[in-house]
């Protein structure tokens, strides 16, 4: 595999990252069917509104053999465990979080912040 370089999208506000992991079942049939509910053509549309209108300025999902890690941009002034409360209530949400469990290495009954952990970040180096 290419190594690729994703390019780094520009807010008109201030963001902060959050970093989170989370593990498919060991399943290479599950997994492929996983990347499919997650691309553009696959995912729910109802989904993609609920986490845009819940404050969510981006968000990435990558995948490497189980692990899945991934990374949300919000707006700098807002608050995580808000944002997430707002996202739980969107239309379809609690259907998709059902539907999605059985790929998951998860409790089918645990909501998204429940399967979601945060990683700590150990390192960094950027421009000075």
């Amino acid at each position: 595999m290419t190594t690729l370089g994703y390019p780094i999208r520009q807010h008109k506000v201030s963001a902060r990252r959050y970093v989170q992991t989370l593990d498919l079942r060991d399943d290479p049939a599950l997994i492929a069917e996983y990347r499919k509910y997650h691309s553009r053509e696959g995912i729910w549309p109802e989904i993609l509104s609920g986490i845009r209108e819940a404050g969510v300025l981006a968000m990435d999902i990558f995948l490497l053999d189980t692990r899945l890690v991934m990374i949300v941009e919000l707006d700098a002034c807002d608050n995580w465990n808000e944002v997430m409360a707002r996202v739980a209530q969107a239309p379809r949400q609690s259907e998709w979080e059902a539907f999605v469990a059985r790929f998951q290495q998860t409790s089918p009954a645990a909501s998204s912040t429940e399967k979601w952990q945060p990683m700590e970040r150990i390192f960094e180096l950027y421009e000075e």
